[in-house]
């Protein structure tokens, strides 16, 4: 767990519940800056298909949004910032609207095969596409630049990478059909052993 996040998350209430039921809580000197991605989280961010955004609204409610595109969608624009385009969609607004008072942030971006999960602590900012045609031309992808109405900008404070523990595998279409492809090949192999073809 990198520092910063330990100093966000650990918060008086967190320790003490710690204290409950532990015995023991941890506590950290201040993190003296924000901690940036390395090489690992990178490479994560930008293979994930998918992830799930939180955002809390001015009346103190939590929302977590799914948002999802093909692999990559997330850009890591530098090793402190991350952004995405947002789409032309069911026009709730709800995580634009909650941005716009408190831009606090938290993402979960899950890797199901292999059983991993990485945490981002950060601040986000919401974009009109409208206004900012040369960044939507590099976070969008090509096919989407104009159904493209905002680009998510997120400032990351810090990250955590969770243990594999009860994370339930599961998989794609594409994996799955990517993992069977040899089972089909043996079969249809066998299948033309059982019965080759008649001669006219």
């Amino acid at each position: 767990m990198a520092h910063k996040f330990l100093e966000v998350a650990f918060t008086p209430a967190v320790r003490a519940a710690q204290q409950h039921y532990y015995g023991r809580s941890q506590s950290l000197p201040p993190a003296i800056q924000n901690d940036p991605l390395g090489p690992d989280e990178i490479d994560f961010i930008e293979s994930r298909d998918s992830f799930y955004l939180s955002s809390v609204n001015e009346t103190g409610w939590p929302y977590v949004q799914h948002r999802g595109g093909p692999a990559g969608f997330a850009k890591v624009i530098s090793p402190n910032e991350i952004a995405f385009a947002d789409y032309k969609g069911n026009r709730q607004m709800l995580s634009t609207g909650n941005l716009a008072v408190n831009d606090r942030v938290c993402l979960f971006l899950m890797d199901y095969p292999q059983r991993v999960r990485l945490k981002l602590l950060g601040h986000a900012e919401v974009l009109d596409a409208r206004e900012h045609p040369e960044l939507v031309a590099q976070i969008a992808a090509p096919d989407m630049v104009k159904l493209t109405e905002r680009i998510f900008r997120i400032r990351i404070v810090s990250y955590d990478w969770n243990c594999p523990k009860y994370i339930t595998p599961r998989y794609t279409a594409a994996e799955v059909t990517e993992a069977i492809a040899p089972l089909k090949a043996r079969i249809a192999e066998l299948e033309s052993q059982l019965h080759p073809p008649t001669s006219p």
